[in-house]
């Protein structure tokens, strides 16, 4: 898929830094490499976008990289993106980025009633599976696995759309915060990117759950599942097999389901797919 060079105006360089940006788009749900050119000693550099600071990584003497994200319920406007570098001196410079509006579609599904409206004696469970989550997302390696490249999972294409707004048994619920793929139950899994897994255990809406934590704040959900090849802790590579497909949690029917997040931000993975494919 063809990259475009996006950004809003030349970067603003300030003794020595200056920023690059790369993205599939600029809408809401999109992932953005953020290439900063720096002196050979710097010695570290944090990007600062939408709220957040996210940590970039060397890659050559002269030049850092950093996965950004615009979180799915982003709203259009104009954000700056700051790049800081520390080593013999504080170095800085700014770029802004024109999020620009996005349109998501609507689906109508059916499930299981609990699955919508849980019964009293579920809510605690619930409540804790989502505390575990928060903790999960809370921590990542200092070391990217990702900037070796980012792989599909299965082979079959996307059925439907991220960020699309779901409706179950007619009462609207949180968009739709991964990318489905229409495999058949059975169907070998494959880790997209290197790192730990951080989470491997059945949850109540997600059923069989894998989370891989890529490092520096990129994490992969594969939820769904029909059985979970790995346990928590374990180091994996891109192409490893995790699991099976499932239709376990809430579902319709066997899928893959994958969602990403970049920092505190939902993306589509075939964003950042595009931008990492290796």
């Amino acid at each position: 898929m063809l990259l475009l060079v996006s950004g809003s105006g030349a970067s603003i360089a300030a003794q020595g830094l200056s920023i690059d940006i790369q993205s599939r788009s600029l809408r809401p749900g999109e992932a953005v490499l953020v290439t900063i050119s720096a002196p050979a000693g710097t010695t570290s550099v944090i990007v600062d976008a939408f709220g957040s600071r996210w940590p970039a990584f060397r890659a050559t003497d002269t030049s850092w990289r950093a996965l950004i994200g615009i979180d799915l319920e982003r709203h259009p406007g104009t954000y700056p993106v700051i790049a800081e570098g520390a080593g013999s001196q504080v170095l800085r410079a700014n770029r802004d980025l024109i999020v620009v509006r996005r349109q998501f579609p609507q689906r109508v599904l059916k499930v299981a009633p609990d699955y919508v409206n849980p019964p009293p004696d579920l809510l605690a469970r619930i409540r804790t599976e989502a505390e575990f989550m928060t903790a999960v997302y809370g921590h990542s390696a200092s070391e990217p696995a990702w900037e070796t490249g980012v792989q599909r999972p299965v082979a079959d294409v996307a059925n439907s759309s991220f960020g699309t707004r779901s409706v179950f048994n007619g009462e609207p619920r949180s968009p739709h915060a991964g990318t489905d793929f229409l495999s058949p139950a059975g169907t070998p899994i494959h880790a997209p990117a290197g790192g730990h897994v951080v989470a491997a255990r059945e949850l109540f809406f997600t059923g069989n759950t894998i989370v891989i934590d890529h490092g520096l704040g990129v994490f992969s959900m594969l939820a769904h599942l029909s059985r979970i090849d790995v346990r928590e802790g374990d180091a994996v590579n891109a192409g490893d097999v995790v699991g099976l497909v499932g239709a376990t949690g809430r579902v319709t029917g066997p899928h893959l389901h994958w969602a990403m997040r970049v920092g505190p931000a939902r993306v589509d993975p075939l964003s950042a797919l595009a931008l990492l494919a290796n």
